[in-house]
């Protein structure tokens, strides 16, 4: 048979070792091309280079699989790989990370790798972004990679549903404490931002961005509860944002 066709990206550079291990897995089941940052771009969100040329050279970083930097962002390198690198033929599934750290709750809509996910999954590819809760530049990736082996397998043979994206949480347990794979909602939370200020050689003033995620949301569906318990959380996420339940309430302002 035929192997699937799967896209590896990521949004920590092509040099993280999480890509590394994500293409390790993805390799045993399918065939896989890699387009990646050729440098961190964290926090980057749903960002795309407009203002200047995307360079894209081949790279020899995993043995004899096809694989390219990008100087783009990670929806750049989605976007490159679909419409030249892959411009003739079906990408079946995307991953992208795995992640140094957690993309849950609010933090999809800040994470690079997620947005590379979703991109994918805008152009109607089915696409799963994978997290581990280690920042770590060498978090042991062996635990989680027994799931995703299992989760990426198990999407190519069922396929998805209701859903095209899955953002996929892990925590930084050993594989014996895992407890298991919870599919949940995105739980409510939000940072506490503080800036460090400081001055630079030239006695000009500079900010740094610091601060405290919050969790508002301790109900036991969510994706924190599950990661805070022991669980890989897994939330079916999207790019409608719109809140279906205030249409209604908000007919008034078409009598503004």
């Amino acid at each position: 048979m035929k192997k699937p066709l799967i896209l590896v990206t990521n949004d920590d550079g092509i040099v993280a070792p999480g890509i590394r291990a994500l293409v390790e897995v993805a390799s045993t089941i399918g065939e896989v091309v890699v387009v990646a940052p050729d440098s961190p771009q964290s926090g980057q969100g749903h960002a795309i280079t407009i203002e200047q040329p995307v360079r894209l050279n081949a790279v020899k970083s995993f043995n004899q699989i096809e694989a390219y930097e990008c100087s783009g962002t990670p929806v750049d390198c989605v976007k490159i790989a679909k419409n030249i690198i892959l411009k003739n033929r079906t990408i079946d599934l995307c991953l992208s990370g795995i992640n140094h750290g957690s993309n849950s709750s609010i933090n999809i809509i800040y994470s690079g790798t997620m947005s590379a996910a979703m991109e994918a999954s805008i152009e109607g590819i089915d696409s799963i972004g994978f997290s581990l809760l280690d920042y770590s530049f060498d978090a042991d990736f062996t635990a989680a990679e027994h799931y995703i082996r299992s989760i990426v397998r198990q999407t190519l043979h069922h396929g998805l549903k209701e859903t095209s994206l899955l953002n996929v949480n892990i925590p930084k347990l050993s594989r014996h404490d895992l407890k298991g794979i919870k599919v949940c909602r995105q739980a409510e939370g939000r940072y506490i931002e503080e800036f460090v200020e400081g001055t630079d050689p030239r006695g000009q003033k500079y900010y740094w961005l610091s601060g405290q995620f919050v969790s508002e949301d301790h109900a036991e569906d969510t994706d924190e509860w599950a990661l805070k318990n022991g669980y890989i959380s897994i939330v079916p996420s999207g790019h409608n944002l719109t809140r279906h339940q205030a249409i209604v309430p908000l007919k008034f302002l078409e009598h503004a």
